[in-house]
């Protein structure tokens, strides 16, 4: 069942994630003070990008009749579109305007409508409101070592 701690969960991660990486400089941004880590920039862009990638899924979902969707390798997209050169304010941006968009129509939807489903090609079949917890705990879970890399800097 969805509660609105989920939607205001969803809602607020984009201001989490801002507030994370304030005040940063560009080479505190990129710098990799906890080895075999990713970057604070990478961190980012890698939100960004599968920000997109679970808005598509939760559109299909809510649009289509139990759609397939396949698993993304985060290490190959940060291998193939170049973190090192992305603006973090325009990933900070894409991030929430893509939430402020989600919102409103996760806002407009029937609790029935979270029980609908879709198939992950690895993780088997999940419901909106799977997808949806997921997606609420992604930016959570990056911020935790977003901080941990502030504190070794």
């Amino acid at each position: 069942m969805i509660t609105s701690e989920l939607l205001d969960q969803y809602a607020s991660g984009a201001e989490l994630l801002r507030r994370a990486i304030a005040g940063m400089t560009a080479s505190q941004l990129d710098a990799v003070p906890i080895a075999g880590l990713w970057s604070t920039r990478q961190v980012v862009c890698h939100i960004a990008d599968f920000e997109l990638v679970y808005a598509d899924r939760l559109k299909r979902v809510i649009a289509e009749h139990e759609p397939t969707f396949f698993g993304g390798d985060p290490d190959t997209f940060a291998a193939g579109l170049a973190y090192h050169l992305r603006d973090v304010d325009n990933e900070l941006h894409m991030i929430d305007a893509t939430r402020r968009q989600m919102l409103s129509i996760l806002q407009s939807l029937s609790a029935a409508d979270f029980q609908r489903m879709g198939i992950h090609n690895q993780a088997g079949a999940l419901s909106l409101t799977d997808l949806l917890q997921g997606i609420a705990g992604h930016l959570p879970h990056h911020v935790a070592f977003i901080d941990a890399k502030r504190r070794a800097l």
